[in-house]
């Protein structure tokens, strides 16, 4: 089994390494070949509609051939989902995205989540998604400690600070709000998933390797989305993505 990992930035080997520290070798299942593949071209900081519009052409153009290349299925490195829907169009194998994977779940281990993030410009893609996914009802909040994100370096030297931020916060969503279930509101932010496990005494999902063995899972039982929700295009225009990237 070969399972495509878009990472949404066209980083060196040493930010694809930090992408890839999501899967610790302990979660990998022997006989599967998991391969991080970055986008040609990316934006900043996912901040704006503008921005999510661009990554969703970045993202879609690293998968279009997915099929073609022999992967079974398809997951995208970021909360946003970006690019799902025109995969899902342009794809028969699975192909799923973090923040839809991790908001189902969470509505099965528990009966309200709230989803901690770094940064505030994030929540309206948080609202968006909710609405889209039918999710709204089993979100209890959306909390930020409000620290600007790094794409390639995540957290590594801001542990101290960030993770009792998050934790502050996270507490805040049980005592407060009504939470029982915490979502991570990036991929970026997997490395503090263990200290928060720890503290907060609930589930808390991190949504990277979540998507990804799930995708493994409808691989092995033979599962993929609706062609009928997600309809083919009926002309294959995959030129006209590659065009929008540079060289």
């Amino acid at each position: 089994m070969r399972i495509k990992y878009i990472v949404p930035f066209p980083f060196d080997e040493e930010g694809i390494a930090n992408r890839a520290a999501q899967l610790p070798a302990d979660l990998r299942t022997p006989g599967v070949d998991y391969e991080f593949v970055t986008v040609k071209n990316s934006i900043y900081n996912a901040d704006s509609a503008y921005e999510l519009l661009l990554l969703d052409a970045y993202v879609a153009e690293a998968g279009v051939r997915s099929e073609e290349e022999g992967f079974d299925a398809v997951v995208m490195d970021t909360v946003s989902d970006s690019g799902l829907a025109a995969l899902r169009s342009r794809l028969t194998i699975p192909v799923l995205g973090p923040g839809l994977v991790q908001q189902h779940v969470a509505a099965i281990l528990g009966k309200r989540f709230s989803i901690l993030t770094m940064w505030k410009r994030w929540v309206p893609m948080y609202e968006k998604q909710l609405a889209e996914y039918g999710t709204r009802q089993y979100c209890a909040s959306i909390r930020s400690i409000d620290v600007r994100p790094d794409q390639e370096q995540l957290l590594a030297g801001k542990e101290e600070v960030v993770f009792g931020a998050l934790e502050e916060q996270g507490r805040k969503a049980l005592e407060e709000d009504g939470a029982d279930v915490i979502l991570i509101g990036s991929t970026t932010m997997h490395q503090s998933v263990e200290h928060l496990r720890r503290t907060l005494g609930v589930p808390v999902i991190n949504p990277g390797p979540l998507a990804i063995k799930l995708a493994e899972l409808l691989v092995q039982l033979g599962l993929s989305h609706s062609k009928v929700a997600y309809m083919p295009p009926e002309h294959i225009q995959d030129e006209k993505l590659q065009s929008l990237m540079p060289a």
